[in-house]
């Protein structure tokens, strides 16, 4: 790992996954080239590697539309000091889905439960996040104290402003910075779309899954600095923060690799700037320090 003038400050991985193949399958993995991934991956992995790089907490978050899932990381979160928070899914367009966030709260771990998530990058409907149904789902959420995370495809980015703008209590934080097109090396409309997103007060950006959307085989970290950059701009350090998105990231980088290049993305950055990416913005977003 490498030090850093932050290396004193705690370090929060506020993005990463879990899974037992032998629990529940992850059909996503039998895609092309996703071989690696096509594996369980433990809390005894997570935390040998997170100890290694020196990670104090993570965040837990969803990876299939399964009602089944959330109560099972939270009962994982409540005997993990590592994974201090979850976040969950649950059906929004359910008429009942206000009951259901209070009976995930009440669950062993539910105490841990602290944001909701649906796979909207594989919903058709570009404005699915402004139906009716789903804007009841968010009001609930907010009602609730959670946020709302958004894992989204930059054409989704402009539906996304419009929810937050509808929703002003609710936090809204952006996923893999909204997947831009690293690969490509094209910035726009994916630059414009976040800015308009960061200039709501109520929104907030993870620095996470940039090396899987670059080339896996030959990326660099120059690759990623203009995004890395509009971020940093349009969002500033005090609403970003740093998430390895492992194990997914294992098709580009390693767990301590990802985390070495967020570091050397933020290099010019204060010390408390680059602490505040770090961990300290997950701290207080995801109100981490109070569920030890």
């Amino acid at each position: 790992m490498t030090a850093g003038p932050e290396a004193g400050a705690r370090v929060v991985d506020a993005h990463h996954h879990l899974w037992d193949l032998a629990v529940r399958d992850q059909r996503w993995t039998a895609g092309p080239g996703l071989a690696p991934l096509r594996r369980s991956f433990t809390p005894d992995e997570l935390r040998a590697r997170a100890r290694a790089a020196g990670v104090a907490a993570t965040v837990l978050v969803q990876t299939v539309t399964a009602a089944e899932e959330t109560p099972e990381f939270l009962a994982l979160a409540e005997d993990d000091p590592l994974v201090r928070g979850v976040v969950g899914w649950t059906d929004l367009t359910a008429p009942g889905v206000a009951g259901e966030l209070a009976r995930l709260a009440e669950l062993p771990g539910g105490g841990r439960l602290v944001g909701i998530r649906h796979q909207v990058q594989a919903e058709r409907d570009p404005r699915w996040l402004l139906r009716p149904d789903v804007g009841a789902g968010l009001a609930a959420v907010a009602d609730a104290g959670l946020a709302y995370d958004l894992v989204v495809l930059p054409h989704q980015l402009p539906a996304c402003v419009r929810a937050a703008e509808r929703h002003p209590g609710l936090t809204f934080v952006l996923d893999h910075l909204g997947k831009p097109p690293v690969a490509s090396g094209t910035r726009e409309p994916w630059a414009s779309a976040v800015r308009a997103l960061a200039a709501l007060p109520n929104t907030v950006c993870k620095v996470s899954g940039l090396v899987t959307e670059a080339d896996w085989a030959r990326w660099s970290v120059e690759d990623l600095r203009p995004y890395a950059d509009t971020v940093l701009e349009a969002f500033g350090p005090a609403r970003l923060m740093y998430g390895s998105d492992w194990p997914v990231c294992l098709l580009a980088s390693s767990y301590g690799g990802v985390l070495d290049t967020v570091r050397e993305l933020t290099r010019d950055l204060s010390p408390h700037e680059r602490a505040q990416v770090l961990g300290s913005t997950a701290d207080r977003v995801y109100r981490l320090s109070g569920r030890a």
